[in-house]
Order: structure tokens, then C-alpha cells, then sequence
């Protein structure tokens, strides 16, 4: 495992091109895009003010910069640098800015939600869509690019309206059956559309292509409920985080519940593996210490190395007792991800924060629990394996793949807190982004994580 020099950033904005050929980043106004290889600059583009939102075209030949202080959006080409366009909002204002798959279409939401209005970057042609809802999330297409769902609010009633992407006629028009439409997003494979209520409401709705209500789910009431929602990549499952700190699992054929996972404070099953993270002590020889230390050997003490160790049982996870008189308490399982082969499910349990739940979706049962010294921010699967990356706010990343898992101590002068990351298509490198800083991890391609342990139906072997 080897790591670049860390580079200038701002805002956490650092994105791979979907070809994985680039990488675009952003300091203040400027956007800077890379080659993924070699890490050289191949363009500089500067904006009129502070970037805040970038995405890239589906084919990586354009890229969107958002400056919604401004109500402005600007849009640069690789192949004529030359060319730019520059989309003002007026005084709609905007908070949301995304391209279409095609590429050659942009749409941007307004203030308060009055509208979303579509750019054509081709025709120069404009449309609107009016009375967008604004709600956790609104807006989702299809994979293939076929289709747009929108949930919209007007008369005080929820509706979702489908529309075909290739001319931005309405296709299906329909009412959701919610007090607070909250979500929506469509299966991977495009024939089912999911939409689920306010957290006040537990209901989860899936629906066909032509607006067909093709089932109705709710595991309890007059408690909060959803928190949040996982299509696996196969798109046979549907994971429902709940705020009673448990995973439901609805099935393609029935959309009946297979089983519910919980995430119990102790873990008393002894065939569940536990890794917990642990400092690891230097061995220091203090005779040959000066004092002051050398910055280098300062920034090293200061950092100090981790490693995971297997728990014995029964292990006891560290809880975090939630504020119930507040909005939004922190409970509940709020992130969800499916690995690339719909094999395993990581989750996490917001009272329970610095651990991560992998789950062996083929079993039906859990496979192992992560333990960390400080709560996870973000965890990301490997596009192309079933390798799952996590990282907590420090200088270090986190790797576990079912051979095993790895904490690596970011190098470098000074604290890297790694706040963000990113996988690359192929798998093969990560982004790690900080508050000021990213760096890219290349992992060796045949690498496996973990050389300490192999773990085989989740015990390891020596």
C-alpha cells in the first residue's frame, strides 16, 4: 500500500471521473483536474467565486461547478478548454444543481423549491418542472438513464412524476399514499421505484414503472421509523434502516420481510468475530531522545499507531446515550451500503458509533463487528470486490475484506485527519480527503487485506 503527496483542498470536493481516467478537485474557485496516472495537472479553470458542488458528466468529458451563494453554475470541457458556459439562476436563486445521464443536460433546483429547471447544453434550449418537493432525497434516474423520478408536493398531497430523460416528457403521474414523502430511489435495475415517509411515519411504498403500487410495508407504529434506505446492486434486496436500531431485509418476489438484524449493545454469540481497535505502544529508546524532539519525531508521537485485535466474549460496544428531547437524536441505523456483489451489508448503529456492522447477506446472520477508538464518519465498498473502507475523523484508514483487516496510519508532516473518502473504478486507489488536504492510496491489485488473520465463516485463523 503506497500514498501520494497530499495536495490543496477545499470543501471535501474531490471527485473521479466515471472513466476513471481523472481526478477533479477544488481549492477555493479554482477547479483542478488531474491525471488519475500520474497525478499531473492537465487543466487549471477558474470560477467567479468559491465552488460549492462539482460532478462530472456520465461520458467524464464535461464537468458542473455550483456556486449556489451566486445562483450560478458553470460547466468546462476536457476536450476544448477554451469552451465554458455559465448558467445564472437570477434572482430564483439555487440549492441544487445535477447533469442528467446523458451529459448534455443539466438541472437545477431553485430556492424553496419552485422549480427545477432543465439546460440543455446542445439546443440552448430550457424547460421547467414545477412543484418539486423538498425532502431528504427527490430526485433519482434510472441506471440506464431512461427514466426521471421526481416527488413533488402540491395541495398539500405527495405525488411522484416519471419522465422519460431523452425529451423530458411526462410519462406516469400518480399520488403517494404518505403524510411527508421523505426519499425515493429506484432499484438498480430500473423497475422498481422505492419511496418511503417521514421518520414520524414507518411506510415504505414500492412501485412499478407505470405507477402501480406493488406493495406496502410498515414494521410498527407510533414510534420513529425510517432512517434509512439500501438497495442492494442485485436489486433482489431492500434494506430498511429503522430508528429502533434494527435492519429490515424485503425480497424482490414477495416484498415480505426475510429477517431483521439487530445491533445489540453486547455481543454474546461466540462465533461472532469482534475486532477492536487498539493503540499500538512504541517502543521508544529514551536515551536517544533529544528534547525538544525534532519536528518529525514530534508529529510521529503525536500520531500514534493502531491495530485491530480480536475481543473475546462477551464483548461490550461503546454506547452513546441519545438527547431525547431533541430533533433528530442520534439513534437509529443511519448508513447503510451493500458491497458490489450484494454478498455482505454494512451498517451502522447511531448510538452505537464507532462500530461497523458487516452482515453475510447469503447466511442471513452477522459476520463480523469493527470497533473503533472514535465514531466512523464514512464507510465506502470497493466498486469492484467485496472490501469495504472506513475512516473516523483521525490520520488513519480502516480496510477489512472478508481475509481479514488492516488500520493504516496515513504518512506525512503534521495530523492527516481523514474526513471523506473515494474509491476509484477499478478499485486499485482510494481518495482520502481532509478538511485542507487529499491524498490518493493506491492498494495492490492482488493484495489482500489482513495478512495477520484469515477469516473463514467469520473465525479467524492464525
Amino acid at each position: 500500500m503506497n500514498f501520494s503527496e497530499s495536495f490543496k483542498l477545499s470543501g471535501l470536493l474531490c471527485r473521479f471521473s466515471p472513466d476513471g481516467k481523472y481526478l477533479a478537485s477544488c481549492v477555493q474557485y479554482r477547479l483542478v483536474v488531474r491525471d488519475v496516472t500520474t497525478l499531473q495537472i492537465l487543466q487549471l479553470y477558474t470560477c467567479v467565486d468559491q465552488i460549492q458542488h462539482i460532478e462530472w458528466s456520465a461520458d467524464s468529458l464535461f464537468i458542473l461547478c455550483a456556486m449556489y451563494r451566486r445562483g450560478l453554475v458553470q460547466v468546462w470541457s476536457l476536450e476544448q478548454p477554451e469552451w465554458h458556459c455559465k448558467i445564472d439562476e437570477g434572482s430564483a436563486g439555487l440549492v441544487a444543481s445535477c447533469w442528467s445521464p446523458d451529459g448534455r443536460h443539466i438541472l437545477n433546483t431553485t430556492e424553496f423549491h419552485l422549480r427545477i429547471t432543465v439546460w440543455s447544453l446542445c439546443t440552448k434550449s430550457v424547460s421547467y418542472i414545477k412543484y418539486p418537493k423538498a425532502c431528504q432525497q427527490g430526485l433519482t434516474f434510472t441506471r440506464d438513464g431512461r427514466y426521471l423520478a421526481l416527488a413533488e408536493r402540491r395541495d398539500c398531497r405527495d405525488y411522484v412524476s416519471i419522465f422519460v430523460c431523452s425529451d423530458w416528457q411526462l410519462l406516469r403521474h400518480f399520488d403517494t399514499d404518505t403524510q411527508d414523502l421523505t426519499g425515493i430511489e429506484w432499484a438498480p435495475n430500473g423497475c422498481v421505484l422505492a419511496a418511503w415517509d417521514t421518520c414520524l411515519e414507518y411506510k415504505v411504498l414500492l412501485y412499478s414503472l407505470d405507477g402501480r403500487l406493488l406493495s406496502a410495508y410498515c414494521a410498527y407504529e407510533w414510534s420513529l421509523g425510517i432512517k434509512s434506505v439500501a438497495w442492494s446492486p442485485s436489486s433482489q434486496f431492500l434494506a430498511i434502516g429503522s430508528y429502533d436500531g434494527k435492519v429490515r431485509l424485503l425480497n424482490h418476489v414477495t416484498w415480505k420481510m426475510i429477517t431483521e438484524f439487530g445491533h445489540p449493545a453486547t455481543i454474546n454469540n461466540p462465533k461472532t468475530v469482534v475486532y477492536k481497535e487498539a493503540e499500538k505502544i512504541p517502543l521508544l529508546g529514551l536515551g536517544h531522545l533529544s528534547f525538544p524532539p525534532p519536528r518529525a519525531m514530534a508529529g510521529a508521537l503525536s500520531t500514534s499507531e493502531s491495530k485491530y485485535e480480536i475481543a473475546s466474549g462477551p464483548v461490550s460496544l461503546q454506547t452513546l446515550k441519545p438527547v431525547a428531547d431533541r430533533a433528530n437524536p442520534r439513534m437509529g441505523v443511519g448508513m447503510l451500503a451493500f458491497s458490489s456483489d450484494s454478498y455482505f451489508l454494512a451498517s451502522r448503529n447511531d448510538n452505537i458509533p464507532n462500530a461497523v456492522w458487516i452482515w453475510d447477506i447469503q447466511k442471513l446472520k452477522l459476520f463480523v463487528v469493527l470497533e473503533h477508538m472514535s465514531p466512523v464518519r464514512s464507510f465506502q465498498w470497493d466498486p469492484q470486490q467485496p472490501r469495504l473502507a472506513i475512516c473516523t475523523g483521525g490520520s488513519k484508514v480502516y480496510l477489512w475484506s472478508p481475509a481479514g483487516c488492516v488500520s493504516v496510519q496515513v504518512p506525512g508532516e503534521g495530523d492527516f485527519p481523514v474526513l471523506g473518502l473515494c474509491w476509484h473504478l477499478s478499485g486499485d486507489s482510494l481518495a482520502l480527503l481532509s478538511k485542507d488536504h487529499f491524498c490518493l492510496c493506491f492498494l495492490e491489485t492482488k493484495e489482500r487485506v489482513g495478512t495477520a488473520y484469515e477469516q473463514r465463516d467469520g473465525m479467524p485463523r492464525t
